[in-house]
């Protein structure tokens, strides 16, 4: 697996809105890969890799954000105030350093009131995201040179690898964009039935707002949704709450609180995944929502919608983890059911 590859699309920043060094690299990926590729009003990288008939077309969708932050105040000490652009968990945020981009990009770290001064009562509470600030080490005035009112925030941490796993902020869903990149990258010179449209999608994780926008414009019948899910299979989780395991494969999404995914594709995909042996497993997300949803909406009749998904462990943290044959697992799902579609029956039985 291209680890290094993961590697830099993980650490790019890219918080819902302000995709955009995301896109200069997958498009330095992509160039010679994709047979077209254009990027729509809403700021949606869309790459093409023309099929052998144009009777139908399929479209795959990874989102390229982060959540992340943007500035709203200022201090007059400098210290900087904050707004979340996306779900955040605030424990999450203890202790942690940020990058602020601004004229200039600026390390800051996130601080609170210390434990030393708290009353046994504001010991006792769970912080918000409000009692977070962001101190970067400055006085007001040079702030001021370098960041101003609404320069985004996003979270400092490298990936690494951890045993057959990788650990990094925004695996959610930089893994997805990865998964695409290679899945265009293996079908580079291979014969497939449809025109497939391989779409990195902007604000999905302020509302899935990207996805929409591309779904209504390609108008696919068929869809597939790369995403993270939660691996909920660490100390203390009772069986019926996992989720999805990591190491136990790529996961087959059945529904999540926005989508049920069509059953015909359900099964064209547990059938794919057993004739060619990918590992697999169910997912049944009972809390949040994918791109799948936007895409099975969207488009003028709807699309047959499904999604690959790759179990995370401590997600929307900056501790994100994946097994690496549950990546690998979705990227050979994807590519043999873009590759099949025609060979399956899609009626209503």
């Amino acid at each position: 697996m291209n680890v290094s590859l993961l590697k830099a699309i993980c650490e790019v920043p890219g918080v819902p809105g302000h995709e955009q060094k995301v896109r200069e690299l997958i498009t330095r990926e992509l160039k010679g890969i994709a047979d077209e590729i254009s990027t729509d009003n809403m700021g949606n990288l869309i790459a093409l890799k023309k099929g052998k008939s144009y009777t139908k077309k399929v479209m795959a969708a990874a989102h390229m954000d982060e959540i992340g932050f943007i500035i709203h105040h200022i201090d007059d000490n400098g210290f900087l105030r904050f707004h979340p652009l996306g779900g955040f968990d605030p424990k999450t945020l203890t202790s942690q350093r940020v990058v602020v981009h601004g004229k200039k990009d600026l390390i800051g770290v996130m601080g609170t009131k210390p434990i030393h001064l708290m009353t046994a009562e504001e010991r006792s509470k769970p912080l918000s995201l409000t009692d977070y600030f962001i101190d970067l080490g400055m006085k007001k005035d040079e702030v001021v040179k370098w960041i101003e009112v609404g320069n985004v925030v996003t979270r400092e941490r490298e990936l690494i690898e951890m045993g057959e796993c990788v650990n990094c902020k925004s695996i959610d869903n930089r893994v997805a964009v990865f998964i695409l990149i290679e899945t265009l990258k293996e079908l580079k010179g291979k014969e497939i039935p449809y025109d497939f449209y391989g779409v990195f999608t902007v604000q999905e994780e302020v509302g899935i707002r990207g996805a929409q926008v591309a779904a209504h414009h390609i108008n696919a019948e068929f869809s597939f949704c790369i995403d993270t899910t939660i691996a909920f299979d660490t100390p203390g989780a009772k069986p019926e709450e996992s989720v999805t395991k990591l190491g136990e494969g790529v996961a087959i999404k059945i529904m999540d609180s926005s989508a049920i995914c069509d059953y015909r594709m359900v099964r064209y995909m547990k059938e794919q995944a057993a004739e060619q042996k990918i590992k697999w497993q169910p997912e049944l997300l009972p809390a949040g929502g994918t791109d799948t949803a936007g895409m099975q909406r969207m488009a003028t009749y709807g699309t047959i919608a499904g999604a690959v998904s790759i179990p995370t462990r401590h997600i929307h943290s900056v501790i994100e983890m994946a097994h690496k044959a549950d990546i690998q697992g979705n990227i050979d799902l994807l590519k043999v059911c873009v590759s099949n579609l025609d060979k399956y029956n899609w009626d209503f039985v």
